[in-house]
């Protein structure tokens, strides 16, 4: 993946891992488009910056979304890097019949969203040079946190479908997978400042450098997600679930 010279639309670009990827890029000289539901926070965003621009979209709408990438691609259209960001993180409790409105909202904004936009603009995607997508996983796809199933469902869903989508679309459209561990975000209530989870700017550091890699891997892992990421193949499965759980 290109670091300079792309227009990139940022799903999620108004508060945590989003709006630092937006920031970093069009530091580099990138255009950035930041997507989202609050039109205030993708303001915050941009605030003072050239080659920053705002849409709204309600990523759980599938006719927002097919507006949206005409919209986009016609207010944009040197747009060649699409960054899957937008998603959701709610707690449930599976041990009885319970309204059903958390999970499936969580699934519409993980994995419909990001299935729907992509397919919405994959054919302009294929016509610019330098083209790429990039869709944001997590390490909980790998190891489930059991009080958010449905999360860790929709996250392990995006992994397979990256794979997928990484070989049909190969010599045509680079795919990457960016998988955080915890993060100090906003995704959460209190997590933002949230002891043992991963600083904000230390992420983005390490992922910003891992982007710089020449050929870009195609899974953007920082060292602290390797735990999680890599604890099936090592043997190491049942272990780190116990340790994820416990704390």
């Amino acid at each position: 993946m290109e670091m300079t010279g792309n227009t990139i639309l940022i799903t999620g670009g108004g508060s945590g891992i989003g709006r630092e990827l937006a920031l970093r890029f069009n530091g580099l000289g990138n255009t950035v488009i930041v997507a989202g539901r609050r039109r205030d926070a993708l303001e915050e965003t941009i605030a003072g910056r050239d080659r920053m621009h705002a849409v709204v979209l309600d990523i759980e709408d599938p006719t927002a979304i097919t507006a949206f990438a005409k919209q986009v691609v016609t207010e944009h259209p040197a747009l060649n890097v699409l960054i899957n960001n937008a998603g959701i993180m709610r707690r449930e409790d599976l041990t009885g019949t319970r309204n059903l409105r958390d999970a499936e909202e969580t699934i519409t904004t993980n994995l419909l969203g990001p299935i729907r936009l992509t397919d919405a603009l994959t054919d302009h995607l294929a016509g610019r040079p330098n083209a790429a997508i990039v869709n944001v996983s997590s390490g909980l796809a790998f190891v489930p946190l059991t009080g958010t199933p449905t999360y860790n469902a929709t996250k392990a869903a995006i992994h397979s479908y990256t794979v997928s989508l990484r070989k049909q679309l190969d010599g045509r459209i680079e795919v990457i997978e960016l998988a955080p561990p915890a993060v100090q975000t906003e995704l959460t209530p209190g997590q933002s400042t949230r002891e043992g989870y991963m600083p904000l700017d230390e992420f983005i550091d390490e992922v910003m450098a891992l982007f710089r890699r020449e050929p870009t891997p195609q899974e953007i892992l920082v060292e602290r997600v390797g735990f999680l990421r890599w604890a099936e193949r090592d043997g190491r499965f049942d272990q780190a679930f116990d340790i994820l759980n416990t704390h």
